[in-house]
């Protein structure tokens, strides 16, 4: 463990602060994914005690790439074990969890449901229950999901929209957020809810989602393949942009008066999927790769997309990367990993 950097740095929006993560005891479950492993290398570097839950070793994931595994206790096991995770929480004396382990693939949702919603919904109340029963947790951050909010006729989502999800990953994060709301009412759990759009970024090795499998598909000389007719509208946030949301939520959880509530972070800037792939193809000089509609997809809403007026309002939070930019460092990471 890592004892003894500066005691001084400057915030990520140029509040000078604390050095607010030297030496706390940290714990990710997730810590694999996309937004897990980027989250992992960011915490480390600020000087984290982190103790990451690996359900299995993706040998290709950020987290080994990048030796940011090297820097941590890793443990292996299920957010699904209760006292697992009530091991974890009490043995390393963690203070603060980011809860980003779940199923979080549409298609395998719709075909799988039962796994789906043990690993999000079952996952989800054993972190909250843990949290409750040990009592010490300064800050816990759930990942919810845009997709819990479900079909509105209102748009954008708003904070205070019912959460409707019917579809079974909707329905699986809806039950995740509600079940963070009740700890907090009830139990006065110290928890935060974090809704985003869909993340993209290098490191996203789900290749059936559209922005790493646009990137490999015209790395390999292929035209993209769209499963939707292309018209549905989503938010899509840069990876490194997501990690300063779920950073700057748990630090402002520990000095303001936000427990319980639920937080959107998006551009504000939505776009169809076709949009998405021909901006891609643009960047990528390669035009003349005409994308394939398969028009397949199906227990999928059309038009989703997020208000994050209240995280600019409340917590000064505002991305640092546009939908170009973003998309430039991704298919840069891409290039040279599947190089």
């Amino acid at each position: 463990m890592r004892h003894g950097a500066q005691t001084v740095r400057h915030g990520r929006y140029g509040d000078v602060m604390e050095n607010f993560w030297e030496n706390k005891n940290v714990f990710i479950t997730g810590c694999t994914g996309l937004l897990g492993s980027w989250l992992s290398e960011k915490l480390v570097a600020e000087g984290a005690n982190l103790i990451g839950l690996v359900r299995d070793k993706v040998s290709k994931s950020n987290l080994y790439l990048t030796g940011t595994s090297e820097k941590m206790v890793l443990v292996r096991g299920q957010v699904e074990d209760y006292f697992l995770i009530e091991r974890i929480l009490n043995e390393y004396e963690v203070e603060v969890v980011f809860h980003l382990a779940a199923q979080t693939i549409v298609g395998i949702s719709n075909v799988s449901p039962l796994s789906t919603f043990k690993s999000n919904i079952e996952g989800t109340w054993n972190i909250l229950e843990a949290s409750r029963r040990i009592g010490r947790l300064r800050s816990i951050i759930i990942a919810s999901s845009d997709k819990a909010y479900g079909e509105q006729k209102n748009l954008p989502y708003k904070e205070n929209a019912p959460l409707t999800g019917y579809f079974p990953y909707d329905v699986s994060k809806a039950c995740a957020d509600l079940l963070a709301q009740a700890y907090f009412k009830t139990y006065r759990v110290p928890v935060c809810i974090v809704r985003c759009g869909n993340f993209y970024g290098g490191g996203d090795l789900n290749f059936n989602r559209i922005v790493p499998g646009t990137i490999r598909d015209v790395l390999n000389n292929k035209r993209p393949v769209v499963r939707s007719d292309g018209k549905f509208v989503r938010d899509y946030i840069y990876i490194e942009d997501a990690v300063d949301a779920y950073i700057l939520l748990a630090e402002s959880a520990q000095k303001r008066d936000i427990a319980g509530e639920a937080f959107n972070f998006s551009y504000g800037k939505p776009v169809t999927v076709i949009q998405l792939v021909n901006t891609i193809l643009r960047l990528m000089n390669r035009t003349d790769l005409k994308p394939l509609i398969l028009n397949q997809a199906k227990n999928e809403i059309k038009r989703q997309y997020l208000c994050a007026d209240k995280a600019r309002r409340e917590l000064g939070w505002k991305p640092r990367y546009s939908l170009k930019e973003g998309l430039e460092k991704t298919i840069e990471w891409y290039r040279n990993f599947l190089s």
